[in-house]
């Protein structure tokens, strides 16, 4: 059975580089109903960096082209689904490699699908050569269990 998201939202933008502080404050904006720590929330912010800078850079070579984002939160987890129509991945194992770059003239270090599985709990890559690729990644939000007894009451209203 599917299960039904609390909240979910979609984005589309341009494939400037200019848009890529604009798609990750926005995601990060989305997320904060979960209450993330700082860590959490910069977790998200790079990842969704990564995702859209490799649609920008190898996706469309810097054409202005679409991107999406389709984000979803189900109890305590953000689902991010940052999808492009650009040129595709031919090999995604090889481009998850640490290191490996398609634009090595550019200086590019090749770290970026490292960078967002370091930081995602959970990534999916899916690609077509010349039909596009959709980077699905999961974060969990950690929640503080805070037990209800009076030790804990006590301390959370002292001088009360």
């Amino acid at each position: 059975m599917k299960k039904m998201c609390d909240n979910e939202m979609t984005l589309e933008f341009l494939s400037k580089s200019c848009n890529e502080s604009f798609a990750r404050i926005t995601v990060a904006a989305f997320a904060a109903a979960l209450d993330p720590t700082i860590e959490e929330l910069a977790d998200i912010k790079t990842a969704v960096s990564e995702v859209v800078t490799n649609s920008i850079i190898h996706a469309y070579d810097s054409s202005d082209e679409i991107i999406k984002i389709h984000c979803k939160i189900i109890d305590n987890e953000i689902i991010i689904e940052i999808s492009d129509t650009g040129k595709g991945i031919e090999d995604i194992e090889q481009a998850r490699k640490p290191l490996y770059t398609s634009k090595a003239e550019l200086e590019r270090s090749g770290m970026g699908f490292t960078i967002i599985e370091s930081f995602m709990d959970d990534v999916k890559i899916e690609s077509i050569v010349d039909i596009g690729t959709k980077v699905t990644m999961k974060k969990i939000i950690k929640k503080d269990d805070f037990s209800e007894n009076e030790d804990t009451y006590n301390f959370l209203n002292k001088g009360e």
